[in-house]
Parts: structure tokens; C-alpha cells; sequence
């Protein structure tokens, strides 16, 4: 049984935090993905909420990203694409959103982790959340987060995460524009993004919420891109190779 994990909502003083839980490294069954995007979707209709801070739980990984234990469940083509609907609306939940999301990355950000990190306007992290693309060592690859990590870092950049699944430094995504700043521990980190909540919290809502969409624009074909790319993906995942190689790398 695919463990489900927990999303928690803050509300005060007109920030909204969405802080997400998994025992395995944060990592994102499809039910704890659905939930994160109900939550963000919450704070987005909320005139309390002015501004959203997404985050993890605990002081190691931000996100491991899919759920190797659910992918290794999927049986067919339609459960396989809902499986990757789930990082596709939440991706979609946050452009849509009408406010500001800023991304708190404490720790190491694998795949979907990676993706979520790229779809936030603003992501601040510490010097320890390095970061890796590993799908396409796994059978398949970032179809669905592609977008997003490609509209953050550039067409080299995601290249370079996607083809080489090492590691990447915080300083290697700060330089290549997914990271705003990089601070050398959680409290620091924390101290900065608190900050800049408060101080966005009190600026126009209306003027944010249309410098987001300008900020978005180009990407109105996200949802039908995003389905598409989640059907090929739900596909993949079915591959004799796919199984194996998730089997050997969770080994």
C-alpha cells in the first residue's frame, strides 16, 4: 500500500504556507500531489492569502520527487497518465495561481521536486539542496516538468540536467536561474523567506496578480502540452525496461 503522506495549511497575517510531508524524503504519491495542488488552489481563491510559501517538512530532502513505490503499481496506460496528471496540475495549480508562490528548498530536489521548485515565482534555497534530473536513468524522462525546469534555468540547462542525471550543486541552480538566493542554513533561509512574504503581503494584490500572469505569458498551452506529455509518460512507465530499471535504482 502506497503511503499517502500529509499536506498542512497556515494562514496569517496574509501569507498562506502549503507544507507537504512524505516519510520517504518528501517524495509524491498521487494523492499527496492532488493535495498539494487542492492546497495551493485554497490559498489562490482566498482573499485572506496575499502571498504562498510552499515547503517540506523536516531538515533533509525538499522533495525525492515520484513515488518510486506507486510507479512500480501502475498497471495501465490510463493509471499511468493519471499518475503524471498529478505533477501536471499541480504545476498548472501554481501558474494559475493569482499569488505570488515562493519555494522554500531546505534540501536535495530530485525530479518532480525539481519541477516544483521551477514552477514556484520565487525560489530561495540553502547551500544543501543540490539538485538532479534522474528520469531518464529510471526509463523515461522529465516530459511533464520539462516545461517548467526549461522555462526557469533555459534550453541548455535543462538539457544538461536531463542528459547527465548527476548531481547539480545550489550554486550550479542559482547560476543557472531556477535558485534567487542560496543562504548556508535552514534558519537563515527561513529568516529570508518569512521577510519576503511579509513585505509582498502588504503590496497590491491586483498588480500582483497581473504581473504574474504577464510573467506567464507564452505558456497558455501548458494544460493540453502537459495531458499529452503525461500520457507518454504513462506509457514508459509500463516498459519491461522501465520496471527493471526502477527496480535497480530504488534497490
Amino acid at each position: 500500500m502506497v503511503e499517502a503522506g500529509r499536506v498542512t495549511i497556515e494562514k496569517a497575517a496574509g501569507i498562506g504556507k502549503v507544507i507537504f510531508f512524505h516519510p520517504k524524503s518528501n517524495s509524491l504519491p498521487g494523492q499527496l500531489l492532488a493535495d498539494i495542488a487542492e492546497a495551493v488552489n485554497e490559498c489562490g481563491a482566498d482573499p485572506s492569502v496575499r502571498v504562498v510559501v510552499l515547503q517540506s517538512e523536516g531538515e533533509r530532502a525538499f522533495c525525492a520527487g515520484a513515488s518510486f513505490e506507486e510507479l512500480l503499481s501502475i498497471r495501465d496506460v490510463e493509471i499511468g497518465k493519471a499518475f503524471f496528471m498529478g505533477f501536471a496540475k499541480l504545476i498548472l495549480a501554481m501558474r494559475s495561481c493569482p499569488k505570488f508562490v515562493i519555494a522554500r528548498v531546505q534540501g536535495k530536489a530530485v525530479g518532480g521536486g525539481v519541477g516544483v521548485a521551477a514552477a514556484a515565482d520565487y525560489t530561495l534555497a540553502t547551500e544543501r539542496a543540490a539538485i538532479k534530473l534522474s528520469e531518464l536513468a529510471i526509463g523515461f524522462g522529465p516530459f511533464v516538468i520539462g516545461p517548467a525546469v526549461e522555462r526557469k534555468v533555459g534550453a541548455a540547462a535543462f538539457a544538461t540536467l536531463t542528459i547527465d542525471t548527476d548531481w547539480r550543486d545550489a550554486q550550479w541552480a542559482k547560476e543557472k536561474g531556477l535558485f534567487v538566493e542560496v543562504h548556508p542554513t535552514i534558519e537563515a533561509l527561513d529568516e529570508v523567506v518569512l521577510k519576503l512574504a511579509q513585505r509582498l503581503a502588504q503590496f497590491n494584490p491586483e498588480a500582483m496578480a497581473s504581473l504574474k500572469q504577464i510573467m506567464f505569458e507564452g505558456t497558455d498551452h501548458w494544460p493540453s502540452l502537459l495531458e499529452e506529455r503525461a500520457a507518454f509518460s504513462g506509457r514508459l512507465v509500463l516498459s519491461e525496461f522501465t520496471s527493471k530499471a526502477i527496480h535497480a535504482f530504488g534497490a
